[in-house]
């Protein structure tokens, strides 16, 4: 099993699409024509991320959905360090952890970005490929 796809449910979409196309490097792709506004973003040639308009509040009785956070694991040195720069050039403020090395898994490195009041953007790769972000 993997993930499919994650949607984000906004009220700020093109501010999103901004972010997910200019900073994390998704494309723009083919998207069915629904009867809400949207785009579906590529990572690797497939649509894994759709962003989805909605309106500023939620219907009556209806409880809008959010996500936590999505996660985007970067595979080189080189990708991370090009993320760091993207984020600075568009001063776009975030924060790192460390995850610990433990029995099943290596050192990570992890950057946070709120991309929205209740949706977190997670970019994740392995500690001995992070470069250190500028201060």
């Amino acid at each position: 099993m993997q993930l499919d796809h994650a949607t984000i449910v906004t009220a700020d979409l093109d501010s999103a699409r901004r972010f997910f196309v200019d900073i994390a490097g998704f494309t723009e792709g083919a998207r069915p024509p629904f009867s809400v506004d949207g785009y579906w973003l590529n990572a690797s040639g497939r649509p894994v991320v759709h962003l989805i308009a909605a309106p500023a509040s939620g219907a009556a009785g209806r409880v809008m959905p959010r996500i936590d956070h999505i996660a985007c694991r970067l595979d080189s040195a080189g990708e991370w360090q090009a993320l760091l720069e993207r984020l600075d050039a568009h001063d776009i403020g975030y924060q790192t952890a460390q995850v610990p090395a433990s029995a099943v898994q290596q050192e990570q490195r992890q950057l946070f970005v709120a991309l929205a009041p209740g949706v977190v953007i997670e970019f994740v790769t392995a500690a001995r490929q992070a470069l250190q972000p500028k201060p």
